[in-house]
């Protein structure tokens, strides 16, 4: 079993979620991990360490096949010198709304120079949905 934190696209109801996580997800659960939270051009969420509360989910999922296709669309190839991925996979602490810890669980963050290089702008509110401005 593997978990998790999914912030944008991958969150339940969300298009990527349909296409990747629909019928493989165990146990889904609200969430806050802590770090910033950017919308980049493409339409889609980056996540970098911060200290903003940043609402998500934790995804609890049976399949280690899928962490396959999660990195995939991710663009994270554990192969490939860092700098080359967009995202990075990393573990990180993630907790209930309440403020009680969930553990370590793994995450897809983005370096704040890649945020840069693709122009993103913060989210304030520390959260995403599609119509975010």
């Amino acid at each position: 079993m593997f978990k998790v934190f999914v912030y944008g696209t991958l969150k339940p109801g969300e298009v990527n979620y349909r296409r990747y996580c629909e019928g493989h997800v165990e146990k889904e659960e609200e969430a806050i991990a802590w770090g910033r939270l950017f919308l980049l051009p493409m339409g889609y969420p980056a996540l970098t360490v911060g200290a903003n509360r940043i609402q998500g989910y934790l995804l609890h999922f049976h399949d280690s096949k899928l962490l396959n296709q999660l990195d995939q669309l991710e663009g994270y190839d554990p192969n490939s010198p860092l700098e080359e991925n967009q995202y990075l996979r990393q573990s990180i602490p993630v907790f209930r709304p309440t403020g009680e810890p969930l553990g370590e669980v793994l995450a897809y963050r983005m370096s704040m120079e890649k945020i840069r290089q693709y122009g993103g702008t913060e989210l304030l509110n520390s959260s995403w949905s599609p119509v975010s401005d």
